[in-house]
């Protein structure tokens, strides 16, 4: 019978060159050509990449409530509901912990700051205006404000701003109240949410056939304006970070989703397309909608899905919190400032928390790495001027990592939870039962 269905998907598989993975990867070459041979131009053509994830915003928030409330209505047992938010949560917390001792370790290891000897009264501090009062809100406000931030002040507000961590907490309200409402009203109300997800899924299909243009833009536009040769500054640390991730995306979560049983290397080519998309445009929230879809088609019960992954968002950014500790050690070699291990753990206390208000920050890891070295007084802030001309590159893995971290967690929590479908799994991963989410 797998034969047969083998056989079948075969049959019918599209050319090579419809597959959106090849468009993406044709438009990134063509992005660095056009950087190298025709900067000016390539910089006009930003345009295509804004517009992309303008376009992909427009539809994240209503997605991300009608998942939502549709899983937790459907779910039937609240209970269940809550011990898998609880489980999220633990699960967030145990990867972030690690990631920032990995990123420390690292720092320590290779200590790509030694040896630049920088004098700090000659850096910029000018460079950092874009990004200190951002950094002074958060850090002012602590973590009460960020509690109080996840409250909407309307539900219209939080769907109107795109919020994703508020429109999850109106989701979750939402969702409990039309499970506990029940009965022909509440059928009736999950079956209208239903198929206005459906529509809401088939526009996310139409959307993400405009991602090589959103890929040509962003890459056109750096290589353009930054030049082929942006990484040669800091290029330890970059390198660095890089490693980093892979070390912890193929060793730490490769471990995890083993232990669920599913090959990593087998998961991150299911999801070639979106992890493609994120490297090219440095942002998780252009594949938002259809990784949630992705998930789902894999055999992840969507009350899972629709909890784990816009939480993730907020609250397990691995990749993320690898470069906060990263980044700290290498600003403190940089500049001689010698660290004692009171300042580490300060520095990894500091760093769980400020980590969590890292989405949807404008400039958000400059400024949550503001906010982190403004708790750490021996740690000169001026610093992060360092940092500034290459946080794009160094964004691009950040992203990266974080929605693969974010994928993870959703399959791991899922397997723990019991409503993994592992059979499907396997045939998808196989490539047994073909996927597109394009079709809706």
């Amino acid at each position: 019978m797998s034969s047969i269905t083998a056989a079948a998907a075969t049959e019918t598989r599209k050319p090579l060159y419809t597959s959106l993975f090849v468009q993406v990867l044709a438009a990134l070459l063509l992005g660095i050509a056009l950087g190298v041979t025709a900067p000016d131009f390539a910089i006009g053509l930003k345009i295509f990449s804004d517009a992309f994830l303008k376009l992909i915003s427009m539809i994240v928030a209503p997605i991300v409530f009608c998942v939502v409330v549709h899983g937790i209505a459907g779910a039937g047992d609240l209970r269940k509901v809550g011990r898998v938010g609880v489980k999220a949560l633990i699960y967030f917390e145990v990867m972030t912990t690690i990631a920032l001792v990995v990123g420390l370790l690292l720092a320590y290891l290779f200590g790509p700051g030694h040896g630049m000897n920088i004098d700090t009264s000659t850096l910029d501090a000018k460079a950092l205006n874009t990004y200190a009062d951002n950094a002074h809100k958060l850090q002012g406000g602590g973590i009460g404000a960020f509690l109080l931030n996840i409250i909407p002040t309307t539900s219209f507000d939080a769907l109107s701003r795109n919020d994703v961590l508020q429109v999850l907490f109106f989701a979750v309200i939402f969702g409990v109240s039309l499970a506990l409402v029940g009965g022909e009203k509440g059928e009736k109300v999950t079956s209208m949410i239903d198929a206005v997800s459906a529509v809401l899924f088939r526009a996310m299909g139409l959307i993400v056939r405009a991602a090589p243009l959103g890929v040509l833009g962003a890459v056109a536009y750096t290589v353009g304006k930054y030049g082929a040769g942006s990484l040669k500054q800091l290029v330890s640390l970059v390198a660095l970070f890089y490693v980093s991730v892979a070390i912890f995306v193929f060793g730490v979560l490769g471990g995890v989703m083993a232990l669920a049983g599913i090959n990593i290397l087998k998961f991150l080519g299911y999801l070639r397309e979106e992890l493609t998309i994120v490297l090219a445009t440095a942002s998780s929230d252009a594949v938002l909608p259809q990784i949630m879809r992705k998930l789902e088609r894999l055999g992840v019960k969507d009350s899972v899905v629709g909890l784990v992954i816009p939480t993730g968002y907020s609250f397990n950014l691995d990749a993320f919190s690898i470069y906060l500790t990263l980044a700290v050690v290498f600003i403190a070699q940089a500049t001689n400032t010698p660290l004692s291990f009171g300042d580490l753990l300060l520095v990894l206390g500091i760093s769980l928390i400020t980590s969590k208000g890292a989405h949807g920050v404008p400039g958000s890891a400059i400024v949550i790495l503001a906010a982190t070295l403004n708790a750490v007084p021996s740690i000169p802030a001026i610093g992060l001027v360092l940092v500034l001309s290459v946080d794009w590159f160094i964004g691009m893995a950040r992203a990266l990592g974080n929605l693969i971290g974010n994928c993870v967690a959703t399959v791991v929590v899922a397997a723990w939870e019991g409503d993994l479908d592992r059979e499907k799994a396997t045939r998808v991963l196989d490539g047994a039962e073909l996927v597109d989410v394009t079709a809706g």
